[in-house]
């Protein structure tokens, strides 16, 4: 059999299908939606799990006209009564604001308006209708002329309802996703109060005042608090992460990600993908990133070798963990070490908030890196206290990068403390090395998987010198090179000419297990002679120093400053005196 395309990137239901996309079934939510009726139902969920996906599938499945074999072999083509009943009886107004963006307000305005106005494009037969009043076409005559005045932005949806009421005699169903787009961004440029007005009164009118609507449908990220942008507004049904109800429709279970790697062949990749991708509990089902898998196993088609990428996380700047690490005081960053490790934090989360309430309070933001998908719930909420955890790899790779860079921009880019760093390498100050790295290490946010075997461990804390030493721009820094008899952790050529350091990393698993560790180090270096590629490069003061860690903490030892010539030259001096 053919394998299908892969819909990469794909989110309108009606290609998906007509041009014969792999799909995922997720018409059940048209079913849960109907017979767990509510006038307005909003659906939080993380992004690119799927949302405009199913929002476009109600749009196919409700408008007038809609094409019906698009949905031959689907699970809600066996609700024969209630397809007979809702599919292709109703008139639909359908906009998506994740394109709302401006670095002022009159950018995001002038983009608002132009997404309204598309739709309004699309329902522009309504112009013409002789069942439409004349002076009720006024407004939507403005709106095509790009005329249209602020009042008329505020009441457009109400308006489109309302002409699709006279022309159809049928109340409209609303779709409105990625509602909470335009305030993320008016909070992240500054002007977020004015997003906010233009919000309230255009919801505020399409939602709470509208009479000519059937239902809406909203979608987003966070659920933005009543008091923000849905004052007075008592008709919601709020479906957010922890709700029970729909829980499977958005995202992948694993039965679905079992079975479309089967179909592609790929059965064998199931650990990794889970590994990377699974994790998310939403309400009680345990749920993939739709994204991730999707992209992953089109790579893997592609290249039978290919490694799984942070494919999700790269569709975003991640500022909010960024934001997060910032802000983190000592207490905050023991729980991101603990949350890197695999452990479970225990938090109470806030599931409404305003934008402007992020910055408030740490706990605040929390609660948003729940909700949008950077921590997950290990367990089912009580009395409010949920267990976070860092859901996949790919989300914890997203931390770890996080932490590097804040430890380079607070650390390493500070410039006085490191030029004194270095440079008590040169000087054989092995205490002023070690009293320096014993406070970085606990100024610092471990990024250290404590659950890695000891060799591993060490690995880290050799990553953790090479950042700092190089910060001294004009030293040559050269990390597990061949050198003697093995391969040296760390060699420096600094810009004196006859100078070298060399530097063996170890890692003790106990405080009093240092000092052995740096004698074990010093030992090595001269055993395996690591200094010999620095002397063949004419570097004749060679430092030697064993640094070990243990957590937290370390021990610096200096070996003995041996002035010598390399080998080769010296034979090659005596042969010349004899000679003479």
């Amino acid at each position: 059999m053919q394998k299908k395309k892969l819909p990469v990137g794909i989110d309108d239901f009606e290609k998906l299908r007509k041009e014969d996309f792999y799909y995922i079934d997720k018409t059940g939510l048209i079913c849960d939606l109907l017979h767990n009726w509510g006038e307005v139902n909003l659906f939080t969920r993380p992004r690119r799990f799927g949302k405009t996906l199913n929002m476009s599938m109600l749009k196919s499945f409700f408008e007038i006209g809609t094409d019906k074999t698009l949905f031959e072999g689907l699970a809600i083509s066996q609700e024969t009564a209630l397809c007979e009943e809702y599919m292709g009886k109703f008139p639909v107004v359908f906009i998506s604001l994740k394109g709302v963006d401006g670095l002022n307000f009159e950018e995001a305005y002038g983009i608002l308006r132009q997404i309204l106005r598309s739709e309004m494009y699309r329902l522009n037969f309504l112009v013409n209708s002789d069942r439409v009043f004349d002076k009720e076409k006024n407004a939507l005559k403005r709106f095509l002329n790009e005329e249209e005045t602020k009042e008329d932005v505020w009441g457009s949806l109400k308006m489109l309802s309302s002409l699709l009421y006279q022309h159809f005699g049928q109340k409209a169903i609303l779709l409105i996703d990625e509602y909470d787009v335009p305030l993320d961004k008016a909070f992240q440029h500054g002007y977020y109060a004015e997003m906010v007005s233009l919000l309230r009164g255009l919801f505020g009118q399409a939602l709470k005042t509208n009479q000519f609507l059937q239902f809406a449908v909203l979608t987003g990220c966070l659920r933005v608090s009543k008091e923000s942008i849905f004052t007075g507004m008592n008709n919601f049904k709020i479906l957010s992460i922890t709700d029970t109800r729909c829980d499977e429709y958005f995202g992948f279970t694993e039965t679905e990600v079992i079975r479309l790697l089967k179909d592609y062949r790929l059965e064998n990749h199931l650990a990794e993908t889970k590994e990377w991708y699974d994790g998310y509990l939403f309400g009680n089902a345990n749920i993939y990133c739709p994204w991730d898998v999707i992209s992953y196993v089109d790579h893997l088609s592609a290249d039978p070798y290919a490694e799984p990428e942070a494919f999700w996380i790269n569709t975003s700047g991640n500022d909010l963990v960024k934001r997060f690490i910032d802000k983190a005081d000592k207490t905050t960053q023991n729980e991101i070490e603990r949350l890197i490790a695999g452990e479970v934090v225990e938090k109470a989360v806030r599931l409404d908030l305003t934008y402007d309430e992020l910055d408030s309070s740490i706990l605040n933001l929390w609660s948003v890196l729940f909700t949008t998908g950077y921590l997950t719930q290990a367990d089912r909420a009580v009395k409010g206290i949920y267990k976070l955890i860092i859901p996949n790899r790919e989300v914890r790779e997203v931390f770890v990068l996080q932490i590097q860079e804040w430890f380079r921009e607070s650390v390493v880019d500070d410039e006085e403390p490191m030029r004194e760093f270095c440079q008590a390498f040169l000087e054989r100050k092995p205490e002023d090395i070690q009293k320096q790295l014993n406070v970085i290490l606990n100024r610092m946010i471990s990024i250290l998987d404590t659950k890695a075997p000891d060799d591993k461990k060490e690995n880290f804390y050799h990553g953790l010198l090479l950042g700092l030493l190089r910060s001294k721009a004009k030293w040559l820094i050269l990390s597990n090179v061949e050198s003697g008899d093995g391969f040296s952790d760390i060699l420096v050529e600094p810009e004196e000419p006859d100078a070298g350091i060399v530097i063996e990393v170890k890692y003790a698993s106990s405080i009093a297990g240092l000092d052995k560790a740096c004698e074990e180090a010093l030992t090595q270096i001269k055993e395996k002679r690591y200094d010999e590629r620095l002397r063949n490069d004419g570097r004749t003061e060679v430092l030697t120093y064993g640094i070990a860690f243990c957590k937290k903490r370390c021990k610096v030892v200096c070996g003995e400053c041996e002035n010598k010539v390399p080998e080769a030259q010296a034979f090659l001096d005596t042969g010349s005196e004899e000679d003479e």
